[in-house]
């Protein structure tokens, strides 16, 4: 039987760090084919991806890796628990992955199995709820209730990577037992790092970049952080107004939103606890920007990333019953978005192994008219939010020609030839 290794993964946009985790999955697990799955158009952090699904998945299948699997939007708008372990699962149903790598800055196998432990033991969790009532933020609590509960080194709380290996591995003991996690130490830049200063950089300095000066200048910095055929793509999204979409795109819609729920629905947006609600609804009133929304319900316990993620979660209006619903089940299907050759002898084995369906035309599993939620499957209710996150993320393109809706039906997976 064929066996791939699984990287769980954004490429915002893909770059040379993620080549050479991809290069280097490949030759620690021994695995002659690689699976990402991929960020839908919405990510971890609470944005919308700079560009596209297809478009980041051609790119990632052009660099090497065989085929792109979407993390449908109900697990990649998470935090670090709930996005590894839908990644997790995800990879598991293909029924041909072995390994799974990821990167860390602290990859010690010892310690982060010890930490993913420690997450599990009823003490720990009473301890991190204690911490949280301080008013410290979730990262903080738990890296103290570890710490003193596990005897873990707290310092392996202090990176977002460390986080989710920690997560991946938790989630693979839950899942996936028979999956072998690989972690890998990250090189040279570090995940939030703002500037380019070699050829590794990070995903955050490489999207400043073109924020700032728009089309890559062949030989600038931000061109020599991206394998070329990556750069020459983004060059041409850029010049046909797909790139770059931003959470300030969104701005007046999520205000509109915002201001028109009631408390209750605001109440119940995932991630919002105590209170939080009427700090949002008060700050929507007096912002007139996404920018200013988040600075005015911003406090030490409330991180960014995590008001960006309830102000999408609004965008999209996802719920708190329904997460909890999606968390139960795990993915339900897994969406094609790109593949090569490999890929394609990937495909066949996996439509003979995998626990869930492939998706590969939309409409087989979901007609535009079917959309009436209380009619849905389970399967058609997720497949439903990621046809709308694309339908409002396709507002987003500084060209309008682009934003017409419906694109998950008329887009079909990319096969991406063998250069």
């Amino acid at each position: 039987m064929m066996k791939a290794v699984g990287l769980i993964v954004e490429y915002n946009p893909f770059h040379n760090g993620h080549l050479w985790h991809l290069n280097e999955a490949k030759r620690i697990s021994g695995a002659p084919f690689a699976i990402g799955v991929m960020s839908g158009n919405f990510t971890q952090r609470g944005e919308p991806a700079m560009t596209d699904k297809w478009s980041r998945a051609a790119m990632a299948v052009k660099a090497g890796v065989d085929l792109i699997v979407e993390l449908p939007v109900v697990f990649s708008v998470r935090s670090a628990q709930y996005f590894a372990t839908g990644g997790i699962r995800l990879l598991n149903h293909l029924g041909v992955v072995s390994h799974v790598c990821f990167g860390a800055e602290m990859p010690d196998m010892a310690k982060l199995a010890a930490a993913a432990n420690a997450l599990n033991q009823p003490a720990v969790i009473t301890a991190m709820r204690e911490q949280m009532k301080t008013g410290q933020t979730y990262a903080a609590s738990l890296a103290a209730a570890v710490s003193a509960s596990a005897s873990v080194d707290a310092g392996l709380f202090q990176s977002p990577n460390n986080l989710l290996a920690i997560e991946y591995v938790r989630a693979i003991n839950t899942y996936a037992p028979q999956l072998v996690p690989l972690p890998l130490k990250r090189l040279a830049a570090d995940y939030h790092d703002s500037l380019i200063t070699s050829p590794i950089a990070s995903a955050t300095a490489i999207r400043a970049a073109i924020l700032q000066k728009g089309a890559l200048s062949p030989g600038s910095t931000a061109w020599q952080a991206l394998p070329p055929s990556c750069a020459r793509q983004i060059n041409e999204l850029i010049s046909t107004g797909k790139v770059p979409v931003t959470l300030a795109d969104f701005s007046n819609i999520i205000l509109a939103k915002i201001r028109a729920m009631r408390l209750d629905a605001l109440a119940g947006l995932p991630d919002i606890t105590e209170g939080l609600h009427n700090k949002i609804n008060q700050a929507a009133f007096k912002a007139t920007t996404v920018q200013e929304l988040l600075a005015y319900s911003k406090s030490k316990r409330y991180t960014i990333t995590r008001l960006q993620r309830i102000i999408v979660h609004a965008l999209l209006e996802t719920t708190k019953d329904q997460l909890a619903q999606f968390d139960q089940s795990g993915p339900l299907y897994a969406r094609i978005l790109a593949f090569n050759s490999n890929g394609r002898r990937l495909l066949k084995e996996i439509s003979q192994q995998a626990t869930i369906p492939l998706i590969t035309k939309t409409a087989h599993y979901l007609t535009s008219k079917q959309q009436t939620p209380n009619s849905l499957s389970p399967l058609q209710a997720m497949l439903a939010r990621d046809i709308s996150a694309t339908d409002i993320y396709a507002l987003g393109f500084p060209n309008p020609l682009w934003r017409a809706g419906n694109q998950d039906y008329q887009t079909s997976p990319l096969y991406i030839a063998d250069e």
